[in-house]
């Protein structure tokens, strides 16, 4: 297959592109390289994969991998240019989308709105608008635990009502969601999304909790521990996250048969949609988190115990039961064997 990854510089999508192109798929990247945080990160994900820094700097050029071929093709480009998105489609021809790009954080989107609607929303419309004026078969999208919000219910189901999220970065991937799914029922457009949860690994983003409490500890600095390190996190490793994307792709949904009118389920529908979970099924406590990570490093923590910041949770659990029975795969790597491999790499690259 062809397949588009957009956000191919970013965590996730890095690690997707490879694992694709391990099965033999032709794949485009897609990513625009912005400097939400170090663009220096994204540009050694993409060396990692054989893209140049001096030609992913380029914009709405074509770069061939040097270790991949014509297998792999980076274009930097942003989501919400909506001429240069429709050139795109038009000319690749995509058997299968994967759409990992959008601004990502919970607390950025408390003083930067703006950024999340221009990628999340207008960049995820130009996203729609190729796949179904293209003849893309399907269309794989990134949500995010976020969207449960103030449920309160666990574990989190497919099948739980959405209503009330408490960030604006939640509320666009719920609403990526619903556009998804008119698109589904409009067009007949096969979509996919696939709720993540807490996902943490090498080559992860430095503002997320792993990389700052690392860097924090190695340089003998005090940690940030919110809610005095009450909350819980369905913690899932990179390689679980990217597993079950690739089997997913393949999974084309066709609409629930025995759909019913009077009691409709929010995870499927007589559209070709459908909602899947990635979690790893075991919520940590912050501080047992923590203690794992001391032990990678060797080293105890200096704590600042703070309250509850604006936009999260308490807690975030998945059932990834419907995503195990589709593809024969669920979350498998402990915790703190994903820990050691993300301290391992965080020392080796940052040459610590």
């Amino acid at each position: 297959m062809t397949i588009l990854v957009t956000g191919s510089a970013g965590f996730i999508g890095s690690f997707v592109v490879k694992r694709l192109l391990e099965r033999g798929d032709t794949v485009v990247g897609l990513d625009n390289i912005n400097d939400y945080y170090d663009t220096a990160l994204k540009f050694a994900r993409l060396a990692d994969a054989g893209i140049s820094e001096k030609e992913a700097s380029k914009w709405y050029k074509f770069v061939t991998s040097a270790i991949y071929g014509e297998k792999y093709r980076f274009v930097r480009m942003n989501l919400e240019d909506r001429n240069a998105m429709e050139m795109l489609f038009a000319n690749c021809e995509f058997d299968a989308v994967i759409n990992l790009g959008a601004q990502a954080g919970v607390r950025y989107s408390i003083t930067n709105p703006h950024a999340y609607i221009e990628s999340n929303i207008d960049g995820f419309i130009n996203v729609l608008e190729g796949c179904r004026n293209n003849d893309v078969k399907h269309l794989v999208y990134a949500s995010s635990s976020s969207v449960y919000g103030l449920n309160g219910q666990v574990p989190f189901s497919e099948h739980h009502g959405i209503a009330h999220p408490v960030s604006l970065y939640a509320a666009t991937k719920k609403s990526n969601e619903l556009m998804a799914h008119a698109y589904s029922k409009l067009y007949n457009l096969p979509t996919t999304g696939l709720r993540f949860f807490t996902v943490y690994g090498p080559w992860g983003r430095p503002d997320m909790s792993p990389f700052l409490f690392i860097d924090a500890i190695l340089n003998d600095r005090p940690i940030k521990v919110f809610n005095n390190g009450n909350m819980m996190r369905d913690f899932t490793y990179i390689d679980d996250i990217v597993e079950g994307i690739v089997r997913i792709v393949d999974v084309i949904p066709s609409g629930n048969s025995r759909w019913d009118e009077k009691n409709p389920d929010p995870a499927t529908s007589p559209a070709p949609y459908r909602i899947y979970n990635i979690g790893n099924q075991q919520p940590t406590r912050l501080m047992d988190y923590i203690k794992c990570i001391e032990y990678a490093i060797g080293r105890e923590a200096k704590k600042d115990f703070l309250p509850m910041q604006p936009g999260d949770v308490y807690q975030t659990y998945a059932d990834s039961s419907a995503l195990a029975e589709v593809t024969g795969f669920k979350p498998c790597t402990p915790l703190q064997s994903g820990i050691d491999k993300t301290v391992e790499w965080f020392k080796e690259f940052y040459n610590l």
